[in-house]
């Protein structure tokens, strides 16, 4: 008996990756999945359709159920026909999985317009119009007396949560996907349906483009770095133990899973009435009383 025995499952962008590792695993658990991805290179560019077919051959051949999809999930046609083949195929739909995403890197200065736009587009929009419909559809049943089940698992980033240089629009984008997890939790608590969100460390194509020190491990050695990592803690977010579990942004790295929490204030000053310039400048120090007031570090635990 699997954890997702008789549920239905989509993971965006899941021809290779991270993605490809999370319907692997969720389809072992038990889950019928729709295999969704354009088949681009690693910064949008092109498609193919084996990618997404070969991970439905993988499933097919463990004795799973998977059907392939390539509609663009950036555009609100596709997402809503991704929607409405996991309904038509498998008579529902559980587990939504956005993953999918692209990268183009270039400082502030050096970024085009199409840059930004299209990385926004892949990323948050990519995250927002699969939701939209999943939701549409699971409110629609539970306002008709129906049971709902229903998990949302988002695909944020440690550059999202700290701010990678280089990474405006991805950062934009994966900071803004980790806010829209808690609004999209808040709205749909009362259908039970959960909404969370992983941020991966992972090797993958688009990893592999950016940084270093990804490479393979020693012989023997646990593979950090490997995508599958990331699966469990996706397949866990998807089952029923996670019900309880709603609104929460996890860094998945390797063998471990951080808990991690957003803006909180650290310090605070007041007057009783309107600041001066001057006022707030004689006051500072105690505004930064023991946090620093230069540009915040990069990530943790590396």
């Amino acid at each position: 008996m699997g954890s997702l025995d008789g549920k239905v499952a989509i993971v965006t962008g899941a021809g290779r990756g991270i993605g490809r590792g999370e319907a692997l695993l969720l389809a072992a658990e038990g889950a019928k999945v729709v295999v969704n991805d354009l088949g681009t290179e690693w910064d949008g560019v092109g498609k193919d359709d084996r990618p997404a077919q070969q991970v439905v051959d993988e499933i097919t051949a463990n004795g799973g159920e998977a059907v392939a999809n390539y509609d663009d999930v950036a555009s609100f046609d596709g997402a809503q026909s991704l929607v409405r083949q996991a309904i038509d195929t498998y008579g529902d739909l559980n587990v939504l999985v956005n993953n999918a995403g692209i990268l183009r890197d270039k400082m502030l200065f050096n970024m085009t317009e199409e840059d930004w736009d299209s990385v926004i587009r892949v990323h948050l929009k990519g995250h927002f119009a699969p939701s939209r419909f999943a939701v549409e559809h699971w409110r629609t049943k539970g306002k008709a007396g129906e049971a709902v089940y229903g998990r949302i698992v988002n695909t944020s980033s440690e550059s999202g949560l700290f701010g990678n240089a280089g990474q405006a629009n991805y950062a934009a984008a994966k900071a803004g996907i980790a806010s829209m997890t808690i609004v999209l939790a808040r709205e749909m608590k009362k259908y039970g349906v959960t909404v969370n969100a992983v941020a991966p460390r992972a090797r993958t194509r688009m990893t592999a483009s950016t940084f270093q020190g990804f490479g393979e491990p020693k012989e023997g050695e646990f593979d950090q770095w490997n995508p599958d990592n990331v699966a469990p803690t996706v397949a866990w977010l998807a089952s029923p133990a996670a019900a309880g579990v709603s609104g929460q942004v996890f860094v998945v790295w390797a063998d471990r899973v951080y808990l991690m929490r957003g803006w909180t204030m650290v310090n605070a000053i007041e007057k009783g009435d309107r600041w001066t310039v001057k006022e707030i400048a004689d006051r500072q120090d105690a505004l930064f009383e023991g946090a620093n007031s230069d540009v915040p570090p990069m990530g943790f635990g590396f």
